[in-house]
């Protein structure tokens, strides 16, 4: 009896052997990935309404929260108040100044014209009565120095009179500008930051997780969204030493989906080493431990819309 067990087991033993034998499966089996896609805020805020749920697919320009960020409106109005102020000292760097200023300017030099008159006349009469020895020459020189001083303030005035006619000069209608371009661009700073109020998707993806709730604080950079997407779909194989110089890049490959035997045409576009053991994706990986280890990142290189692809699902490598 024990005899016909063991031949039994023997000719089964040769029959799964056999059947394998003709497998055109590799050993090699790989895992279905997609391109990732995280979404944050430049801008800290607490979660108003999140419109989307964990593994919803969404379209590129949805919305998925909004995030209340008060501080934005304040920022507004301080860009608008500052646009504002440069732009009136613009137009005054043009325009010059009023017609009350240049009123202003014009009795001041009327004034010290006045003084300039009534101290050259002193000087005159001094002058005289030096000559006559009727004033020492302390007298004679204060009335004189009156006059120059008269004579300076006149010209001082003539000069601002001038200046104010013809307009600000270049430097000051740049600098003008310059303030308002500032506060101009400080305007589209606050914009731009008010658009991240609104989380958008940026590609058609699969919401994978939410990682906060409405009513919690989002901080700047935190990762709310993360998911990946649909149309992104590629394969990574764990290769040992020993077989890497089976594949090149470029090499093409067919994989198989080992439930639902559908092949898929591929191509190797990367082959990497992976410098740690917890890097390896591949489902049973035959290696030796003194091996390198490499990775294979396989894309389609036919549409495969039609099929199915789930994250870290198995595909194999069919042998040509």
């Amino acid at each position: 009896m024990k005899l016909t067990k063991t031949i039994l087991f023997g000719l089964v033993s040769l029959l799964i052997l056999s059947s394998c034998s003709n497998d055109k499966i590799s050993s090699e089996r790989g895992k279905v990935k997609f391109e990732t896609i995280s979404l944050s805020s430049k801008l800290g805020g607490r979660i108003s309404k999140i419109y989307v749920v964990e593994g919803q697919e969404v379209k590129k320009g949805d919305t998925l929260a909004y995030i209340d960020i008060p501080e934005v409106v304040a920022k507004m109005m301080q860009a608008e108040g500052a646009i504002t102020s440069a732009q009136g000292q613009l137009n005054l760097a043009y325009n010059g100044a009023t017609i009350e200023q240049l009123n202003q300017i014009d009795q001041q030099l009327n004034s010290g014209k006045a003084q300039f008159e009534f101290a050259r006349e002193s000087y005159n009469r001094l002058e005289n009565m030096y000559k006559d020895s009727l004033v020492s020459q302390q007298q004679f020189d204060e009335v004189k120095m009156q006059l120059a001083m008269a004579r300076a303030q006149v010209e001082a005035l003539e000069a601002k009179r001038m200046e104010v006619r013809k307009g600000a000069r270049a430097e000051q209608i740049e600098q003008a500008q310059g303030q308002l371009d500032r506060a101009l661009g400080a305007k589209e700073e606050v914009a731009s930051a008010a658009d991240e109020k609104y989380l958008i998707a940026p590609v058609d993806m699969s919401v994978e997780t939410i990682s906060l709730e409405e009513g919690e604080l989002l901080t700047p950079g935190y990762s709310l969204f993360n998911g990946y997407k649909k149309s992104s779909v590629y394969f990574r194989f764990t290769i040992p030493e020993s077989k890497i110089y089976d594949f090149k890049p470029n090499q093409s490959l067919t994989l198989v989906n080992p439930y639902t035997k559908e092949e898929i045409p591929t191509k190797i576009i990367a082959i990497n080493q992976l410098a740690k053991y917890a890097d390896i994706t591949s489902t049973a990986p035959l290696y030796g431990l003194d091996e390198s280890i490499y990775e294979l990142k396989v894309v389609p290189t036919e549409n495969v819309g039609n099929m199915t692809f789930y994250l870290n699902a198995t595909v194999l490598i069919k042998k040509q």
